[in-house]
């Protein structure tokens, strides 16, 4: 039986990394990765040589006028103004309003801030753009002025009446679990890539099989090896070419990172998902391989059973809808910012789910060591389980043809095998 294994493992290896398609998507993908990577400093070539052609015309900002109800309160918002809108050249309009409208109109000026007191104005744009937030910042300014004056009306100096609005707060926190923000886009990223890989390498098996069967070799593959060789050999292997792509990918992007760390240094998400402990990568491994396999043998199992190809998709929908309902379960509990509900561990310990819930429940929170190791005690006990059930049904499916077969007549059929 080893030796059946072995030779249908190295088989199945084969077909999957000589493969045209699994080569180029797998190409493609760490093209787009340092396309992506590479871009910040790409443009920051073409930058400097534009840089040398071009005449420099920094100094040349967007105008902002502001109007208020005396010169003094003008002078006063427009330096305040000046210090805060750096992006803008802050003017004192030398017009009326009319004569505002019409300089913002010709392009002359971008924006105006018409000022009737310190608490109250009119902004005035061409066209208000939806990322447009000048208004708030001047709420802060205009609020930041309005105090100070009525400090120094009630007797105190500008210069206390502004150190008492900008007394400086020292807050500290000391943590002494996990940072749910900081591990949250990598988490939520290997969520999402364990998901996808999961169910499109479960699909691959399924369609491999059902392919088999409707070519009958499935027929004469069945008489020379065991099933079981089978099944195991058929997942192994894919789950090997599944880690290459993998590592291929994610590798690369990280190689790249690495090369262009100056460039991507200061994103915070960027460096939060190339920043993973090690630790908490060797439990994405682990939870990725088991909740592979026992994925792959369900979908195998059902391949098995369906009489043509295109049944496939039809055949596997429950299982794929289990995968679904766990990855809205997690997704739903990052967002809450609460993943130790009861839901959550009640999936951690469901074979189905607990790839997925544990792997995010270790991530974004304190889990003993105890509940990790029974939930991968769980999960080792159901893919063997599930792999030895998978042969049996693979067995029996050689013999399934015609009409789309019944759950119960299956499971008579194992019973009886």
């Amino acid at each position: 039986m080893v030796k059946q294994f072995g030779k249908i493992l190295k088989f199945e290896f084969k077909n999957y990394i000589t493969n045209k398609v699994f080569i180029g998507v797998t190409l493609f993908f760490v093209a787009v990765i340092a396309g992506v990577m590479f871009f910040p400093s790409i443009k920051d070539i073409f930058k400097k040589e534009d840089s040398n052609n071009i005449p420099d015309v920094s100094g040349d900002l967007p105008v902002m006028l502001v109007i208020s109800d005396t010169k003094e309160n003008s002078e006063a918002v427009r330096e305040a103004f000046a210090a805060t809108f750096t992006n803008y050249e802050v003017k004192v309009a030398d017009t009326d309003i009319e004569g505002v409208k019409a300089q913002i109109a010709s392009g002359e000026a971008e924006c105006a801030f018409v000022l009737d007191s310190l608490t109250s104005y009119t902004y005035y744009v061409n066209n208000l753009s939806m990322y447009d937030n000048n208004t708030a910042i001047a709420d802060e300014v205009l609020r930041s002025i309005y105090r100070v004056n009525a400090l120094v009306q009630g007797g105190f100096t500008p210069e206390e009446a502004s150190a008492i609005l900008t007394a400086p707060i020292e807050g500290r926190i000391e943590n002494l679990g996990i940072d749910q923000m900081q591990n949250f886009f990598y988490t939520y990223t290997m969520i999402f890539a364990l998901y996808m890989v999961i169910l499109l390498y479960g699909q691959m098996v399924a369609t491999n099989v059902a392919t088999e069967k409707s070519s009958r070799a499935m027929e004469l593959l069945i008489t020379s090896a065991k099933p079981t060789a089978m099944m195991f050999g058929k997942v192994i292997a894919t789950c090997l070419a599944g880690l290459i792509q993998i590592v291929a990918i994610f590798g690369s992007a990280l190689l790249f990172f690495n090369l262009n760390g100056d460039y991507w240094g200061g994103n915070a998400i960027v460096s939060s998902i190339f920043g993973m402990p090690a630790g908490l990568f060797v439990y994405m491994l682990i939870f990725f391989i088991l909740g592979y396999f026992i994925c792959s043998f369900m979908f195998g199992a059902i391949g098995s059973t369906a009489s043509k190809l295109e049944d496939i998709n039809t055949s596997v929908m429950p299982i794929t809808m289990i995968f679904v309902a766990g990855f809205m379960v997690v997704v739903f509990s990052m967002s809450s910012g609460n993943v130790d509900t009861v839901l959550m561990k009640v999936c951690s310990y469901i074979p189905f789910t607990s790839p997925m819930a544990m792997f995010t429940r270790i991530a974004m929170s304190t889990v003993s060591i105890y509940e990790i190791g029974a939930s991968i005690a769980i999960l080792v006990v159901s893919v063997i389980g599930v792999g030895i059930l998978s042969a049996k049904i693979y067995r029996v499916g050689v013999l399934l043809y015609g009409n789309k077969p019944k759950i119960g007549s299956v499971i008579k059929a194992v019973l009886k095998a």
